[in-house]
């Protein structure tokens, strides 16, 4: 069995009481509710009077008169300034008698009074088999017994009076309305339900009204139908009587940010300057509180189902998943931007992708190949789409003729996962849409495909005279110079004069996409055939033109979020044009030797997770669809 744990010391007991007079200051200054202070200040009292308690049990042990006992005796907490009488009495004798004995009376008082208030605002202190002995009060779960209630889910409940049920849930709100009634907003992820506490004797209305926000506490009421819906909560036609209400948990006072303020939505945030609004570093350092906003629950649940969605398509095409490893000896893809770490004496590296060993897995005969797993890039950009870890979904597979036939594999994985999302995620998209409205996504299948020299025809006709009509309607000077930058310049990486075979930088690629939405309609296309020179060494050239090479990108509302290619499997193929582009690829020789004992003609991609769910959900910055993400200023929490 566990020991006992050790009573308090002074000097914690002291700095207990210190934390408490800290949070009633804070609640104060914040303006908090009355019972919140309150709450607070019953709590300190509580404080001071223990920290007394131990106080006085230590100086009966030491010699009165003594450093040590005169040390001691200064921790005792200043008594009541006296008044009247005793003002005078006080100071003709400050140190008399009676004047001490009436401090110490005024202390056991305070000290009696707080307790009392403390079993009735803050509750009794219960264990789980002593639960019966009260109707309200703190419980601690430390598995003493075996589960014996029956539980219940908010957004489960149905609008039939009479049920009884139990439910664990934060509490979001609490407002008191006289001395016997209190309302409890209780909130499980994006569901949530009002309870209603309700005694003229009990002493449980005071102890829900001093319920922090964000505490658990474990109901027991009764279902019942309102008289009017309530608009707060998502589950508007029913509420709970609460006939006992425990707090498992109690939150602290002063929340480092506010969930309301996290929850405003982006059109009442910019028709409100005065509204208050969360920054995304105050969201991302507490991080665990802002992932509870309906809309963040809504965002992380989506991603989750982006992956199943995947997975069950390419499950149901004869795929095979895949684990490759993350720690490699040498630089994935013979580029710079990788992490290295001290490997046993010598270096390794976190892998760039899983791409070699998806294709030395479909040489040892695994002929469709997928992989969910963490990707590393060593880039100092801090951009709104980049990141230094995220979340891969990779395919592979061979094929028989064309590497069209694994595109077209890939065009039919996005739309299982966009006609998933659309039939079976509707509440979380509506949570993220309230928050954050978007437009529904377009597409189709097969999707829009453009050679790459044909998109940057389009590019060049029509992007001057839309970056002129957004210069004209462009009121911020920063981003006017900008645009009058782009219409000026003239070159191969222009838009005026962009070049069939210069790379598409990301505000091309934005550009492009918003042409591309207008002349088609469309939001999700693919683009095929880029420049052979800025593709990596293992990509196949174009026979018919080796300016170009058979691979691709899809983008999602003018974003790429993925990038393929039909491989090159001949290794002396493969070493020529490694050695083209100045690759050396022995510390990878067992990749190439792979190519040696047969090779299946084969082609894939890789898809970014988090730039999927962000562009789908047409939000403005990675960091929203990554739960801790990480950027070269970042690596916490």
């Amino acid at each position: 069995s566990c020991p006992v744990a050790p009573m308090p010391s002074v000097v914690e007991l002291e700095e207990i009481a210190l934390q408490k007079g800290e949070a009633v200051r804070e609640l104060k200054a914040a303006g908090a509710d009355k019972a919140a202070v309150e709450g607070a200040v019953l709590e300190l009292k509580t404080a001071k009077a223990a920290l007394a308690e131990a106080v006085q049990a230590v100086l009966a042990g030491l010699d009165k008169g003594s450093p040590e006992y005169e040390a001691l005796q200064a921790k005792l907490p200043a008594p009541p300034k006296p008044k009247g009488k005793d003002k005078a009495a006080g100071d003709a004798a400050p140190h008399d008698a009676k004047k001490a004995a009436r401090a110490a009376q005024r202390l056991e008082a305070d000290k009696t009074k707080a307790q009392t208030k403390d079993e009735t605002v803050l509750g009794p202190t219960l264990s789980l088999p002593e639960i019966e002995s009260s109707s309200y009060g703190n419980l601690f779960i430390q598995s003493q017994t075996g589960p014996g209630r029956h539980w219940a889910t908010a957004a489960e409940l149905e609008p039939s009076a009479g049920q009884k049920v139990w439910l664990r849930a934060r509490v979001g709100a609490s407002r008191k309305q006289g001395k016997a009634l209190c309302f409890l907003q209780l909130r499980q992820a994006m569901a949530t339900v009002q309870a209603v506490v309700f005694s003229k004797d009990s002493p449980m209305v005071g102890f829900a009204a001093s319920l922090p926000k964000e505490s658990i506490v474990d109901v027991y009421g009764v279902v019942s139908l309102p008289v009017e819906p309530v608009i707060s909560c998502t589950q508007s036609a029913v509420e709970v009587q609460v006939e006992r209400l425990y707090c498992v948990s109690r939150a602290v006072q002063v929340l480092p940010m506010q969930l309301d303020d996290a929850s405003h939505s982006d059109e009442a945030l910019a028709a409100d300057p005065n509204l208050i609004g969360v920054g995304q570093d105050v969201r991302l350092d507490n991080r665990v509180i802002d992932l509870r906003t309906p809309a963040n629950q809504g965002i992380f649940r989506i991603q989750s189902a982006v992956c199943q969605h995947f997975r069950q398509f390419l499950l149901s095409q004869g795929f095979t998943e895949i684990h490759s490893p993350k720690l490699i000896g040498s630089a994935s893809e013979g580029g710079a931007d990788v992490f290295k770490v001290e490997y046993f004496g010598r270096d390794a590296y976190l892998a760039q992708s899983p791409q070699l060993y998806k294709q030395m897995a479909l040489m040892a005969d695994f002929e469709r190949v997928f992989e969910v797993a963490p990707v590393f890039r060593s880039e100092n950009s801090l951009t709104h789409r980049h990141m230094t870890e995220f979340t891969g979904l990779d395919l592979e597979m061979t094929f028989y003729e064309h590497y069209h036939e694994v595109l077209d594999m890939l065009d039919r994985t996005f739309n299982a996962i966009f006609d998933g999302l659309n039939a079976h995620q509707g509440p979380e998209l509506e949570a993220v849409r309230k928050q954050h409205p978007f437009p529904d996504l377009r597409y189709k299948y097969p999707c829009l495909r453009l050679h790459y020299a044909e998109a940057m025809a389009l590019l060049r006709a029509e992007g001057p005279a839309r970056l002129q009509a957004k210069l004209e309607g462009e009121g911020n000077e920063a981003i006017r110079a900008r645009l009058q930058e782009r219409l000026a310049a003239r070159g191969p990486d222009s838009v005026t004069e962009h070049g069939d075979t210069a790379d598409m930088g990301t505000e091309d690629e934005k550009l492009l996409g918003e042409i591309v939405a207008e002349d088609y309609g469309q939001d999700y296309y693919i683009i095929d055939k880029f420049p052979a020179a800025i593709r990596p060494f293992y990509t196949m050239p174009d026979p018919a033109d080796p300016n170009f090479s058979n691979s691709y990108d899809i983008f999602i509302r003018g974003e790429e979020v993925t990038s393929g290619a039909q491989r090159i499997h001949d290794p002396k193929m493969l070493l020529d044009c490694a050695a083209a582009k100045g690759v050396d690829l022995a510390p990878i020789h067992a990749y190439v030797d792979s190519f040696k004992y047969g090779a299946m003609p084969h082609a894939g991609g890789g898809i970014g997770l988090e730039r999927v769910v962000m562009l789908f959900l047409g939000l403005h910055n990675i960091r929203k669809t990554s739960m801790f993400p990480r950027d070269p200023k970042r690596l916490t929490p």
